[in-house]
C-alpha cells in the first residue's frame, strides 16, 4: 500500500494494519497517508489538498 501524497510504501504491522491513517474524501473514498505526511500537514483540509 502506498501513501496518496508521497507515493512511499506505508509500513504495516504484523496484523496488516497501517502505521498511518486513512483520510476519507468528499466522495467517500479512503486514502492511506503515511506518518511523515501527517506531520507535514497539520489539518485534514491540507492533507486533502495535497492528495494527488
Amino acid at each position: 500500500m502506498k501513501c496518496s501524497i508521497c507515493n512511499k510504501a506505508v509500513e504495516t504491522t504484523f496484523l496488516n494494519k497501517i502505521l498511518g491513517t486513512y483520510i476519507k474524501d468528499s466522495g467517500g473514498k479512503l486514502h492511506p497517508v503515511c506518518f511523515e505526511c501527517q506531520k507535514k500537514f497539520s489539518s485534514k483540509e491540507e492533507i486533502l489538498k495535497a492528495i494527488k
